[in-house]
């Protein structure tokens, strides 16, 4: 008997013609089960028909990948089955390749690896899959095909640089994967890139921007604004921002984009734009109660975004005269040289007076 996902079906094995005439599915995959060889099963997904041979072990479901078909027929296919069903009888079958992880189970051995991102990364991550990608989930990665990243990229055009993101993010995760199955280069070579031109834009006109969030109805909103344009800080990085972290010199975020941490030096001028959200929450700089997070998520939007008030930062100390290298050192960027990245670690009492330079500067421009 053949069983399928919708509907029973009466067949004593899967013959060539019988797999052939199989439609592809319309939604999901299929399963359907050769009687005569045990284990032996055609997964039939919208584009693909693939042979696999799976057992159960210890409680666990074990597959190996046999073929495509009509590349491997359904002779080849079921002579593959039965040589594994003799290795598995005589207990070889520890050794034989597990089938491909689904792309759920990939992505959270990625995101468990040893050299950990910020939590706020993993989530969206975690988000953008479930968004973007839900309906590969739970399929095994050698099922997810070229076309169907091509396809999927393509479904994605009116927000170019989000398709890309996506798809890379994808591509990362199937190949950290390739480290510990066998797979074949990445189904993303099929795609064309959408081009990404940098949005480039900063504050122009500090006055306006001054009176703007002044008139912010929440005070906390108002705050975030003030602190990432004075700091260079990432929306993220304020976000996760928490009072124990906040020091009379320095501000220490424990976790950054580029996974290590990070202390930025740090004047009074910052403790003052601070202190009106000083009592609001034992923990958060930033408190939302509405939020599940416990704080802030989504500021109230302005015709300036938080990363148009980071580049404005930047462009500001460098026309104050602030040296490229330590206009670097502030956002925390890695160091392109290898001296910067192994060998200088200027202080923080080295980088305040850029510091003071830059909160100088800004305030002089409202």
């Amino acid at each position: 008997m053949v069983l399928t996902y919708k509907k029973p079906t009466k067949m004593p094995k899967l013959p060539e013609t019988y797999a052939r005439k199989l439609p592809q599915s319309k939604q999901g995959t299929e399963k359907h089960w050769d009687n005569e060889v045990k284990g032996l099963v055609l997964f039939v997904g919208k584009r693909s028909k693939t042979w696999y041979y799976q057992k159960d072990i210890g409680g666990q479901t074990k597959r190996v990948l046999i073929g495509r078909f009509p590349v491997i027929s359904a002779d080849a296919a079921r002579q593959t089955a039965l040589g594994f069903a003799l290795e598995w009888g005589r207990g070889a079958g520890k050794k034989i390749q597990i089938g491909a992880p689904t792309l759920e189970r990939a992505m959270e051995v990625y995101l468990m690896r040893p050299k950990l991102r910020s939590e706020a990364q993993k989530r969206n991550l975690r988000q953008q899959f479930d968004l973007h990608l839900r309906d590969w989930l739970k399929l095994p990665l050698d099922e997810i095909s070229k076309a169907m990243a091509a396809d999927r990229h393509r479904s994605m055009a009116s927000t170019p640089s989000g398709a890309n993101h996506v798809l890379r993010s994808f591509r990362t995760v199937w190949n950290h994967a390739r480290r510990s199955h066998d797979l074949p280069e990445s189904p993303t070579m099929a795609i064309e890139w959408y081009e990404e031109k940098p949005n480039g834009k900063i504050i122009e006109d500090l006055e306006a921007w001054r009176k703007r969030v002044d008139d912010l109805y929440n005070p906390i909103h108002k705050v975030f604004y003030e602190l990432i344009l004075f700091t260079g800080f990432r929306k993220s990085e304020a976000f996760n921002l928490e009072w124990r972290n906040v020091h009379e010199d320095r501000i220490h975020l424990p976790m950054t984009k580029n996974g290590r941490s990070f202390d930025l030096p740090i004047t009074q001028h910052h403790h003052e734009i601070l202190a009106p959200l000083r009592g609001l929450s034992r923990q958060w700089v930033f408190p939302s109660p509405k939020s599940s997070a416990g704080h802030l998520t989504m500021p109230e939007r302005m015709a300036w975004s938080p990363h148009a008030h980071r580049r404005t930062f930047a462009t500001v100390a460098m026309e104050a005269g602030v040296l490229e290298e330590i206009v670097g050192r502030l956002l925390n960027h890695t160091p392109l040289s290898i001296t910067g990245q192994r060998y200088t670690r200027p202080s923080l009492d080295a980088l305040r007076p850029s510091m003071e330079t830059v909160c100088t500067e800004l305030r002089a421009r409202m």
